[in-house]
């Protein structure tokens, strides 16, 4: 959607960006930066894996809010944060979600705040999903992103070519463009 000047569905909603453990995580950074400049609120959430691979600060920057980690490290707000937010987003992205977190969401856990926010919304939530080609593959990979669907989950992807470990294959975080164009299908759905 770089390429194309309508960014109306974005103006005046509320997008949570879910951020999990992947090597694309700094993608996500430069998607928060896109949804900013279109006037969207961004409440960043990383789970603490994505820690490894990018820093909060990243997103607070860019975002110009608070980015949770932590599900008992709660901001000054009326309700929980994981409340909060589930109830205030117009659309949650996870961007990228990784094979755990696709795991851990297929089976209901909410033992990140991540993972709560997703449990407690009542708005759509788009899974871009980006690991190494076999572990797209894997049988239980396949399951629970069909768990996912099964659920009124979406998902976005993921591309096909060179990943980050050197490998070829199914597996690369979908182009930023088709994640955006996806989102704002969904929140012009709405």
């Amino acid at each position: 959607m770089s390429s194309r000047n309508d960014s109306r569905p974005f103006a005046d909603s509320c997008v949570v960006l879910g951020v999990t453990s992947s090597i694309a995580a700094y993608k996500a950074a430069e998607l928060c930066s896109r949804l900013k400049a279109w006037g969207t609120e961004v409440r960043p959430v990383l789970t603490p894996d994505a820690l490894e691979f990018i820093a909060p600060l990243t997103f607070e920057t860019l975002a110009g809010a608070p980015a949770v980690v932590d599900l008992f490290d709660e901001p000054a707000c009326p309700l929980p944060v994981h409340i909060e937010l589930g109830t205030r987003a117009d659309l949650i992205v996870v961007v990228p979600a990784s094979a755990d977190f696709i795991g851990r969401t297929a089976a209901g856990l909410a033992d990140t705040a991540l993972g709560a926010v997703i449990m407690a919304a009542d708005c759509p939530v788009l899974f871009a999903p980006a690991m190494n080609a076999r572990m797209f593959a894997a049988p239980a990979v396949q399951a629970n992103l069909r768990c996912l669907e099964e659920y009124g989950y979406h998902l976005v992807g993921p591309g096909k070519g060179r990943l980050a470990c050197g490998e070829a294959g199914s597996g690369r975080l979908a182009p930023l463009d088709d994640i955006v164009e996806r989102m704002a299908g969904l929140l012009g759905a709405r």
